[in-house]
């Protein structure tokens, strides 16, 4: 585990290390105990800064929030050495590698946008992969129309039968 190593190197005791074993959209509860932790004074220590929240805004949200408490953040392995309890440059490292990350997330979406209206313009289907085409769709409701059971329909068109309960409502 990359980050623990680097965390165990940079002097943290085992003991303030807080770990969060899920991501996403769920409350992380090792980042909650370490908040509840961390006094005036203090310095958060993380490997990157992406561990304190899902997205841009709650990184800067909660690097701003422990600034007005007088807690700073220190990260690891981020490009640009960051410790927001230094004064000047550690504040704009901090800054300017958000900047960069929003940037980088601006040119994502762009980039994207560009190749899915060349897609369009070249008549390709967007989006993920069919899961089942149309005319085995609408072979499967003329069937159904004739009489013929969803087990039946089925084994003659090769939609599984919780997927006809789908297609063939109403």
């Amino acid at each position: 585990m990359r980050a623990a190593n680097a965390l165990g190197e940079a002097d943290i005791r085992e003991s303030r290390i807080y770990v969060d074993k899920k991501s996403g959209a769920t409350v992380k509860p090792g980042l909650t105990d370490l908040l509840a932790y961390a006094r005036p004074g203090d310095t958060i220590v993380v490997h990157t800064l992406d561990r304190l929240g899902r997205n841009l805004r709650e990184v800067l949200n909660l690097v701003h929030d422990l600034n007005d408490k007088q807690i700073g953040v220190r990260s690891l392995a981020d490009p640009l050495p960051i410790n927001t309890a230094d004064e000047g440059m550690g504040r704009i490292a901090f800054l300017l590698l958000a900047l960069f990350a929003e940037m980088e997330r601006a040119f994502t979406a762009e980039r994207a946008a560009h190749a899915r209206a060349v897609a369009e313009a070249a008549g390709r289907r967007i989006g993920g992969p069919v899961a089942h085409p149309s005319d085995r769709i609408e072979y499967a409701r003329l069937l159904k129309e004739q009489g013929s059971s969803y087990g039946e329909i089925s084994a003659k068109t090769g939609i599984p039968k919780s997927s006809l309960h789908r297609y063939l409502q109403g």
